[in-house]
């Protein structure tokens, strides 16, 4: 079994203006940004390992990553791309069965015209298919499309269904710069009760105000989603390197520290890595053993 802490939630590109236009230009994201760079983040923050997560729509970067996890052994899954919504989901996902190291799949909801956009029944079918193959749904959502989440959850079948893994990114983005709480704390906390889904606790420093933001500006909010999922569905990620527009990931990794420091050693650790192991049942024997050896 792979031990060690896990950092579930980063990105890798190859800066290119045209593909990556959500960065701004001049902005610190707008470099490459390599597995090396973030290894030495790892490494000074005492984390064993890494997930991998999309961060353009398309199906050639989710197999640049794949290509990276199979160089860097360290980086133990991915999280890509595919369009959810074609009619041959099914077939397509079929084709990818052999890539271990393909844990899960995300689509970047939070930037969709359409605010019922959870709701589409081509897009919730193809969830669905990404939840029988045994692969997880990372949830890329802001606070206002909570709305949409318990009737999104009940179509895929994610209330009591057996190895059906929703992951909700970010803590569902709340407006933090503007002090938003509700409806946010109270949407996040009944979506939590009412459903068997983890969510990432990462992302957060940059919904903040970037160049003012202070500790307890995000705490009250890391704070909530402990309270909401509890030390057993929380799940640390940086959201490197687009924390960088808030904070170092030392900075980032220390805020999360300094949260979990009154729970129990277990209690840590499963924030820390174990949740991501239960979470991403893709984490298997056949990577594992890739490292081992």
């Amino acid at each position: 079994m792979i031990e060690g802490r896990i950092d579930a939630h980063h990105h890798f590109w190859r800066y290119d203006a045209a593909r990556y236009r959500w960065i701004e230009p001049g902005s610190v994201l707008a470099r490459d940004y390599t597995s090396r760079d973030l290894r030495n983040e790892l490494d000074a923050a005492g984390v064993a390992y890494s997930i991998a997560v999309q961060a353009r729509q398309t199906e050639e970067e989710t197999q640049w990553l794949l290509d990276l996890s199979r160089r860097d052994p360290w980086i133990i899954g991915v999280v890509g791309w595919i369009d959810l919504r074609a009619e041959d989901i099914a077939s397509r996902l079929d084709a990818l069965s052999g890539e271990p190291r393909l844990i899960g799949f995300r689509h970047v909801v939070q930037d969709e015209a359409d605010p019922r956009f959870l709701l589409d029944m081509a897009f919730q079918r193809g969830v669905r298919c990404v939840l029988e193959r045994g692969l997880a749904y990372d949830l890329l959502i802001r606070a206002p499309q909570l709305e949409h989440v318990p009737a999104f959850l009940d179509a895929i079948g994610a209330k009591g269904a057996a190895g059906c893994c929703v992951v909700i990114d970010h803590g569902a983005k709340p407006a933090i710069v503007d002090a938003e709480w509700e409806p946010w704390a109270g949407r996040i906390a009944a979506i939590a009760r009412a459903y068997p889904v983890y969510c990432k606790l990462s992302g957060l420093v940059t919904e903040a105000d970037p160049a003012a933001w202070e500790e307890q500006h995000v705490m009250r909010y890391m704070t909530h989603l402990l309270e909401c999922f509890g030390p057993d569905r929380l799940i640390y990620g940086s959201d490197w390197p687009v924390c960088l527009l808030a904070a170092p990931y030392a900075r980032v990794h220390g805020l999360v520290e300094s949260l979990l420091a009154s729970l129990t050693e277990d209690q840590r650790e499963a924030i820390m890595g174990g949740n991501a192991r239960r979470a991403y049942a893709r984490i298997r024997a056949r990577v594992q053993g890739e490292i081992i050896q």
